[in-house]
């Protein structure tokens, strides 16, 4: 059973690794999303990343534990 990927909206030009972990819900904490990276739970664009503070952008994908995140560039605010 696969799950639908999840869009995650930047409001800067990246978010680090396991902050993005941590601000979409995958971990409880910033430090819980170290050890997961450091667990070798987490890819990026399909390739398994082991740098915690990796600076993730628009465009590049996540996966851990089976949850798909699709990073996106947020929408301006209209005026």
């Amino acid at each position: 059973m696969s799950t639908l990927p999840i869009e995650f909206r930047l409001t800067q030009e990246f978010v680090h690794l396991c902050d993005l972990l941590r601000l979409a819900g995958l971990a409880a904490s910033g430090g819980q999303g170290k050890h997961m990276v450091a667990a070798g739970e987490v890819t990026v664009d399909g390739r398994p990343e082991a740098r915690k503070t990796a600076k993730i952008r628009a465009g590049q994908t996540v996966e851990c534990r089976g949850i798909t995140l699709v990073v996106c560039r947020s929408e301006p605010s209209l005026p």
